[in-house]
C-alpha cells in the first residue's frame, strides 16, 4: 500500500471519530445524568456544547490550516480531540465534563476542515481524488450510523465513560499513522491572515449555532433567541462586507456567482436538512412509538449507513459513467421520496418493514457524494481548507436547522391532533409525518437544484474536452 493510501486511511479514522461524537454521546445520557447529577439544561449542554464550538470555529479552522499547513493542524487537532476525550472519560462533575466537550469540538473543527483539503492535496488526479472523497464520505455515513449502536453497546455492557475513552487509542494510532503518512501542504503563496473576516464568521456561526441550539428551550420569540439570530445576520453581512473589500480575502465570496458552487451549496444543505432533521425524530418514532430499545433503535439505522457507505465508494464511478448531475439529481429525488414512503408506516411497523424505505435512503443518500467534488474542484487548491470548511460549516448548520424546523412543524401539528382529541400517539405520529414530509420535499428540491447547477458543469467540462482534443488533432496534422 503506498502512502497515498495510508493518507486515506489517516484522514478517514478521524474523520469517524469526530463524526462519531456528533450522536455518540445521546444514549448515555440517563447514565450520565444519574452519576452526575445533571440538571436538564447541564444534560443538553453536553450534548451542544460541542457542536457549538465545531459548527462555530470550522471556517477559522480551514483557513488557519491553509495559512500554517494542513497537516501540523490535523495533529494538533487531532491532540486536542484525544487529550479532551481522556479527560471527559475522566470528569466528576457537569461543569468539567461540558468543558471537555466543548474542547473536543475546538480539536475536531481544527481536524475536519484538514481532512477534505489533505485528500484534495494529495490526490491531484481528478478521478482518484473523486474516489477517495467517495471513501471519505462513507465513512462519515458510517460513523453517524454506528454513534448511537456504539453508544449504547458500551453504555450498557462497559460504562459511559468508555464513550470517551474510546477516542483516546484510535486518537494516539491516528496521529502517529498521520505523522508519517501525511505530506505537509498549504497556500501556494503566503497570505496575510484575515483577521476581521476570522473574527466575524465565527461570531456569525457561533451566534446562529446557539440560537438554533437554545431556540427551542428559550423560545423562538425570545428576546434571547431573537437577538442571537439578528447578531449572526449582522455579521454574516458585515463578514460578506470585508470579504469584497479586502485584498487577501478569506473567502473569496465571487465564487457564489459561480453556478455548481452556490447550487452544490444549496444541494449539500437541502440533503443534510432532510436527513439530519429525519435521523434525530425517527429514532423518537422508533423508541416512542415501535417500542424499540435504544441499541434496536440504533441498529436500525445500520443498514441504512452501510449501503450509504458503499454508494458512496462508488458514487464516483456512477458519476463517471452517467454525469454527476444526473446521479446526484436521481439520487436525491430517489432519497426525498423514500424519506416521504417512511409516512406509509404507522404505529404496528416491524423493524423488517422499515427496512426498504431505509434502504433506499441509504442507496441514494450515497449518490450525493460528487456534490463534495464539486465544491472542492471549483476553489483553488491553495484553499481547499477554506473550501472544507464551507461545505462542512454549511451542513452542520443546515443538520441543525432540520432538527429545529422539523421539530417545530412536528411539534405544532401534534398540539393540533392533540387538541382535536387524538391519542398521543396517532398525535405524534400526525406531526412526524409532516415532518417527513416536509423534509423529504426538500430533498428532492435538492436534487433539482444539483441536476441545474451540476449540468451546465458538466457541458462546460465536456466542451473544453472537445477543444483540448481538437487542438491535439491539429497539432498531430500540422
Amino acid at each position: 500500500m503506498n502512502r497515498n493510501r495510508w493518507t486515506l486511511v489517516a484522514v478517514g479514522l478521524a474523520t469517524f471519530m469526530t463524526y462519531l461524537d456528533n450522536n455518540i454521546v445521546n444514549v448515555a445520557i440517563p447514565d450520565i445524568q444519574r452519576e452526575l447529577g445533571l440538571t436538564t439544561a447541564g444534560i443538553e449542554w453536553v450534548v451542544s456544547g460541542y457542536i457549538l464550538t465545531f459548527a462555530g470555529l470550522l471556517l477559522a479552522g480551514g483557513r488557519l490550516a491553509d495559512a500554517f499547513g494542513r497537516r501540523r493542524l490535523f495533529l494538533i487537532g487531532l491532540a486536542v480531540f484525544t487529550a479532551s476525550s481522556l479527560f471527559a472519560g475522566l470528569a466528576g462533575d457537569a461543569t468539567t465534563l461540558i468543558a471537555m466537550r466543548g474542547l473536543q469540538g475546538i480539536g475536531a473543527a481544527a481536524v475536519t476542515p484538514t481532512t477534505l483539503a489533505i485528500i484534495s492535496a494529495t490526490f491531484t488526479d481528478p478521478r482518484e481524488r473523486n474516489a477517495a472523497v467517495g471513501i471519505w464520505g462513507g465513512v462519515g455515513a458510517l460513523a453517524l450510523a454506528v454513534g448511537p449502536v456504539l453508544g449504547g453497546l458500551l453504555t450498557q455492557h462497559v460504562s459511559w465513560e468508555w464513550i470517551f475513552w474510546i477516542n483516546v487509542p484510535f486518537g494516539i494510532a491516528t496521529i502517529a499513522l498521520g505523522a508519517w503518512a501525511i505530506q505537509e501542504s498549504k497556500e501556494d503563496e503566503a497570505r496575510r491572515l484575515d483577521l476581521a473576516g476570522l473574527g466575524l464568521s465565527t461570531a456569525s456561526l457561533f451566534a446562529l449555532t446557539w440560537g438554533l441550539i437554545e431556540g427551542h428551550d428559550r423560545g423562538w420569540t425570545s428576546a434571547g433567541i431573537l437577538s442571537a439570530f439578528a447578531f449572526a445576520a449582522a455579521a454574516a453581512v458585515a463578514f460578506v462586507a470585508v470579504e469584497r473589500r479586502v485584498e487577501q480575502p478569506m473567502v473569496d465570496v465571487s465564487l457564489f456567482a459561480r453556478r455548481e458552487f452556490t447550487g452544490g451549496i444549496v444541494a449539500l444543505m437541502l440533503w443534510a436538512f432532510g436527513l439530519f432533521g429525519i435521523y434525530f425524530f425517527t429514532s423518537l418514532y422508533l423508541q416512542g412509538v415501535l417500542g424499540f430499545s435504544p441499541t434496536k433503535a440504533g441498529a436500525a439505522f445500520v443498514p441504512m449507513a452501510v449501503l450509504m457507505a458503499v454508494s458512496a465508494v462508488l458514487s464516483d464511478r456512477v458519476a463517471a459513467r452517467y454525469g454527476a448531475y444526473r446521479s446526484t439529481g436521481f439520487g436525491m429525488l430517489a432519497m426525498g421520496l423514500a424519506i416521504g414512503s417512511v409516512t406509509l408506516l404507522g404505529a404496528d411497523a416491524s423493524f423488517w418493514s422499515l427496512m426498504p424505505s431505509f434502504a433506499v435512503i441509504g442507496l441514494a443518500g450515497g449518490m450525493t457524494i460528487p456534490l463534495t467534488a464539486t465544491v472542492l474542484g471549483v476553489m483553488p487548491t491553495s484553499q481547499a481548507g477554506v473550501a472544507s470548511a464551507v461545505f462542512n460549516a454549511s451542513r452542520e448548520v443546515a443538520g441543525l436547522l432540520g432538527i429545529t424546523v422539523i421539530g417545530a412543524v412536528l411539534t405544532s401539528r401534534q398540539g393540533a391532533a392533540l387538541a382535536d382529541g387524538s391519542t398521543p400517539v396517532d398525535a405524534f405520529l400526525s406531526g412526524y409525518r409532516a415532518g417527513l414530509l416536509l423534509a423529504g420535499a426538500l430533498v428532492v428540491a435538492g436534487g433539482a437544484a444539483a441536476f441545474g447547477s451540476l449540468r451546465r458543469a458538466h457541458r462546460e467540462a465536456l466542451r473544453e474536452a472537445a477543444d483540448e482534443t481538437a487542438r491535439d488533432d491539429l497539432v498531430l496534422a500540422g
